[in-house]
């Protein structure tokens, strides 16, 4: 029925954007949302609907390629609301998920050659999971959404499918009671999307189960990398000044020898903890990443201290093996934001432990670092 009102229009700038999402209007409305590639329109009885394109433009591609490097990852979204792909009616499928734009990029390619509804839920530019941790994919937004965009109207069925990494966040039942709606957990990855469906929206345990293999680990790295970017260039360079420090006064050939040394040293403390330990993680030993964290920190000082990096004295080397141990160890910790081997309690309470020590072997490296300047 709406799919024979699509009309074509040709941009998709800011202004044009929101003329078209009027449906979408929410009052609250990001103004720094990202523009998404839209194709056309259909005029449903709730309003007007935007039609996504299910391909991937170059922009779409290399804003993918921005955020994993944490550039203008905070600001990567779209506007909250309906949307439609292909040509759907009042028969089509609604799939639900978090305006975080990465996540409606797959998701409208995952649906390439489908008519269906995507209905986007104000998540503050956060992905799914994360969300429902937070609980902004959550029922009250999910309810507030159906309610305001009149959903029932513009279906007659009354089925939403959920992605399953959202179901933290999504309470089936209430759902149900409060729209009349029944929420249907989809499979993990987007990319399963069709099988489910054509299998009569039955998830096989392949699609239910998930997955961390050292490919989806790698494409999070760089997010880590750039997590502390402005103490990156800060704190190595105090290293490098306070290098120069010696019990005759400030040597300035000291500040670049030593200086250099301390710079290597404290970046691949940073790497041991943001990268290596990610990369290998199924293969290092212990649950906690805190432990995993500082056991690669410790085999990184090894390697620097027989690569003559770490000093000559014994206190310049045992308070390196401290600092490299500490960082390493909170980054690699840093690093259970983004891994499936961890949960919110497990993380609470390795914190609470972890971070005092990580502090303390930091802070008395640090001490002890300075110290031996002068010795």
């Amino acid at each position: 029925m709406h799919g024979k009102a699509t009309k074509k229009i040709t941009c998709d700038t800011r202004k044009e954007l929101h003329a078209v999402l009027n449906l979408q209007s929410v009052g609250n409305m990001d103004i720094r949302t990202t523009p998404t590639p839209i194709i056309g329109q259909i005029e449903t009885t709730s309003g007007t609907v935007a039609v996504l394109s299910t391909t991937w433009r170059w922009k779409d591609i290399w804003g993918s390629i921005k955020i994993r490097w944490s550039v203008g990852r905070m600001n990567y979204s779209v506007t909250p609301g309906l949307y439609a792909v292909g040509s759907p009616d009042q028969n089509s499928k609604v799939f639900v998920t978090g305006n975080y734009k990465l996540s409606v990029d797959h998701l409208r390619r995952a649906l390439s050659g489908m008519n269906a509804w995507i209905l986007v839920l104000n998540t503050k530019g956060i992905n799914v999971w994360c969300a429902a941790g937070k609980k902004t994919f959550g029922t009250d937004e999910l309810v507030r959404k159906i309610k305001f965009l009149d959903l029932a109207k513009i279906v007659t069925h009354r089925k939403i499918i959920v992605p399953q990494l959202g179901a933290t966040g999504v309470s089936a039942h209430k759902i149900k009671e409060q729209t009349g709606f029944t929420v249907i957990y989809g499979p993990v990855r987007a990319a399963d999307i069709k099988d489910f469906v054509d299998s009569g929206l039955k998830a096989t345990p392949v699609m239910r189960t998930i997955t961390f293999p050292l490919v989806e680990r790698l494409k999070l790295i760089p997010v880590d990398l750039f997590y502390a970017k402005y103490y990156l260039l800060i704190i190595p360079s105090l290293f490098f000044i306070i290098a120069g420090l010696n019990s005759k006064g400030y040597s300035v050939d000291l500040a670049i020898s030593n200086g250099v040394h301390a710079v290597v040293n404290l970046f691949a403390a940073y790497l041991s903890g943001c990268a290596l330990t990610p990369a290998l993680l199924p293969w290092i030993p212990f649950r906690r990443f805190s432990l995993k964290g500082i056991i690669i920190g410790l085999l990184t000082g090894i390697l620097l201290f027989l690569a003559g990096f770490l000093g000559s004295s014994f206190l310049e080397l045992i308070s390196w093996f401290l600092m490299i141990g500490g960082i390493s160890s909170f980054m690699a910790m840093n690093f259970t934001g983004s891994s499936t081997f961890t949960s919110l309690s497990g993380v609470q309470k390795e914190m609470k432990t972890a971070l005092p020590l990580q502090i303390t072997f930091a802070g008395i490296g640090l001490i002890g670092w300075i110290i031996s300047r002068f010795m």
